[in-house]
């Protein structure tokens, strides 16, 4: 299985489109898409400094966010299915579904996870590839990396990754991507689900 996190900066691109029609195509079952927050989460930013209410409060607010994107990646493409919890991802997965995780039930029942600015949805797609036992973590950004295998440190440095997601792919077994937009037209032909990915930078742990 595939986790891929469709980031919140692809809002009103084509490149958006084109991920979903080919996780549509070529899913399978097998690919569970984790909303980014994008502007969403913005909102939730600002409505905090407006209100200086708790970060407890914009947590969840933020995860809700990303349930309203994914909700508008239903509606860009009808056959997405919803999942909300790991028994819907399942039966997604056996009806041969594209399925987009909504998070805010699964992750605000979970009280280990930090309520925090610092674990952004890609911490979360990394939560979840735990959870589900995924074999490959797929980070999509508007550019990736110009090498083939970059550190979390450095990723984390460069400003591309949170600065918890160290924490939640640490002793993990699923192996992490980063992807560019563009990268779509690489899995125009197909998805090769038991194997890596032929494109973006592999994301090691230990060394810069």
């Amino acid at each position: 299985m595939w986790v891929v996190k469709l980031g919140g900066s692809l809002l009103g691109s084509p490149e958006l489109e084109k991920w979903l029609e080919v996780f549509t195509r070529h899913g399978d079952g097998k690919v569970v898409i984790v909303p980014g927050g994008g502007i969403f989460a913005d909102a939730v930013r600002e409505a905090q400094k407006l209100s200086d209410f708790s970060d407890l409060v914009a947590h969840k607010m933020a995860v809700m966010a990303m349930d309203q994107y994914g909700v508008m990646m239903t509606g860009l493409n009808p056959k997405l299915a919803t999942a909300a919890s790991e028994l819907e991802i399942a039966e997604r997965g056996w009806q041969h579904r594209a399925i987009v995780w909504l998070p805010s039930k699964m992750v605000c029942a979970d009280d280990a996870i930090p309520a925090s600015w610092q674990v952004t949805s890609d911490s979360l797609a990394a939560w979840l590839a735990a959870k589900l036992n995924a074999d490959h973590l797929i980070l999509v950004k508007q550019q990736r990396p110009t090498v083939a295998q970059i550190s979390v440190d450095r990723l984390i440095k460069d400003g591309m990754l949170d600065e918890q997601f160290g924490d939640f792919t640490a002793g993990q077994s699923f192996k992490t991507w980063v992807l560019g937009k563009a990268d779509h037209a690489a899995f125009t032909d197909g998805i090769s689900h038991d194997k890596p990915p032929q494109v973006g930078a592999e994301v090691r742990c230990a060394w810069n």
